[in-house]
């Protein structure tokens, strides 16, 4: 009888050791995934109205953006995201003459998350985008600029279930434009939701 209990114990251990793994990737599968989103805020084209003082100048470096995204979680702590970011117009008027500014990117970016409760959690992102900028004038004509560079920013997420969750962050890009446009940080505070495919 007492060999039949080792026996009996040792088939227990067995199935315990040999069922961890499968608990484990079973945990990890619901942990991964597709997702897709949408994001609104405002933007912010830091040196947008550099230098624009003056009687009857008006200047507006801000505008409503939006991104579209989708992306792939790897496991709870990192993703893989894609994004297309309208970041809206700059736009500068005074004495009969306009200047305008807009820009739209792509890009590419890596995001780690650290959760700090069951459905809260934080997040950073580092990536690169694509941007294309054009400026519209009345008095020197057009330009167009395509660039790339970084992009980085945080932000918050709360997930009101295993499908759906929010998210607010802040973006930079980095350097959007160049050439005769020239080169300006572009910052984002947004808030989105985001849809899990799990």
């Amino acid at each position: 009888m007492r060999g039949d209990k080792k026996v009996l114990l040792a088939a227990m251990l067995g199935a315990t050791v040999m069922a961890a793994p499968a608990v484990s990737m079973a945990q990890a599968r619901g942990e991964t995934g597709w997702y897709l989103g949408g994001n609104i805020g405002q933007s912010k084209v830091k040196d947008g109205c550099s230098g624009l003082g003056g009687t009857g100048i008006s200047c507006d470096d801000k505008d409503t953006a939006f991104k579209i995204l989708g992306g792939y979680n790897i496991n709870r702590n990192f993703a893989a995201e894609l994004g297309y970011t309208d970041f809206g117009k700059a736009k500068a008027s005074g004495l009969g003459l306009t200047d305008e500014f807009k820009a739209t990117a792509w890009e590419l970016s890596g995001i780690g998350s650290y959760p700090v409760a069951n459905q809260f959690s934080v997040f950073g992102r580092l990536g690169l985008y694509f941007a294309d900028a054009k400026e519209n004038t009345n008095f020197v004509g057009n330009f167009k600029h395509t660039n790339n560079d970084l992009t980085y920013g945080f932000g918050v997420r709360y997930d009101f279930s295993r499908e759906v969750g929010v998210r607010g962050e802040w973006q930079r890009y980095s350097k959007v434009g160049g050439g005769d446009i020239g080169k300006s940080d572009v910052d984002v505070i947004s808030v989105g939701v985001v849809w899990n495919f799990r």
